[in-house]
Parts: C-alpha cells; sequence; structure tokens
C-alpha cells in the first residue's frame, strides 16, 4: 500500500467522499476511481459498467470493482445519463490499477445538474481528507 505522499492525485478533477474522480470534458463529465482507491483495492480483476443510455442519480451505484482482495461498489458522483463506457476495462481491468485518472477512466456522462461537480472535493481538500484516514 502506497503512503499518502506517494499517491497520485491529478489536479484537473473533483473528487467524492467515495474515491470516484469527475473530469469535465466539454458537455460531458468523465468518472473513475482515485489512486487512493485502486491502491485500497489491490490489483483489479474485473471492472462491471452499466449500459449507455441508462440515467442514474448521485450516489446510486453505476457498477462494482472486483479485485483480489474484495468486490466494491462504485457509487456516482453526480447525476447524469451514461453517454460512454470505457469498453477497454472489459478486457484490461489492470488498466484502473496502471493508469486511474486517464486508461482507467470508467464512465463518461451528460450531467442532469453540472454545478453538482462544484460540489465535489479539489485534490488538497481530497488530501486532507485522506490524512484524516490515517
Amino acid at each position: 500500500m502506497k503512503e499518502i505522499s506517494e499517491l497520485i492525485l491529478a489536479d484537473d478533477v473533483r473528487y467524492s467522499d467515495d474515491h470516484e474522480w469527475t473530469r469535465a470534458t466539454g458537455d460531458t463529465v468523465r468518472i473513475g476511481i482515485s489512486d487512493y482507491a485502486q491502491d485500497q483495492l489491490g490489483d483489479i480483476v474485473f471492472v462491471e459498467l452499466p449500459e449507455v443510455g441508462d440515467s442514474l442519480d448521485k450516489g446510486e451505484e453505476f457498477g462494482s470493482v472486483e479485485s483480489v482482495k474484495a468486490v466494491s461498489e462504485l457509487l456516482l458522483p453526480i447525476g447524469g445519463e451514461v453517454v460512454a463506457v470505457n469498453e477497454a476495462l472489459e478486457d484490461a481491468p489492470e488498466l484502473v490499477n496502471q493508469d486511474p485518472y486517464d486508461k482507467g477512466w470508467m464512465v463518461e456522462i451528460k450531467p442532469a445538474d453540472p454545478a453538482e461537480v462544484d460540489d465535489l472535493m479539489t485534490k488538497d481538500a481530497y488530501l486532507e481528507m485522506l490524512k484524516g484516514l490515517e
């Protein structure tokens, strides 16, 4: 397990209490799990994601991640309609471990309320939350 100082925390994303991140990409928002989350899970062996076209509310389960240690549900940090899923994760779930903020993204949604992103934590606020978990 990584020390907090070893974690990669992207500057251009917002974080949820549940360790998901969001990155605005024009009219849509990409979502994945943080470096902290993937590190806690260990080697990821399977990722279950929703279908394109699914509409989900903030806080609703949008899939799960199975690692050698456990199965964890994924909770949507903002509500919206799924417009894309990262199909590469079907054959290569380890991308979440290797590159959680880029190649390991999970879903892209069209937000129901784009302002919900502003309610999420900045990198600094997320880092402070993680320090409180130590």
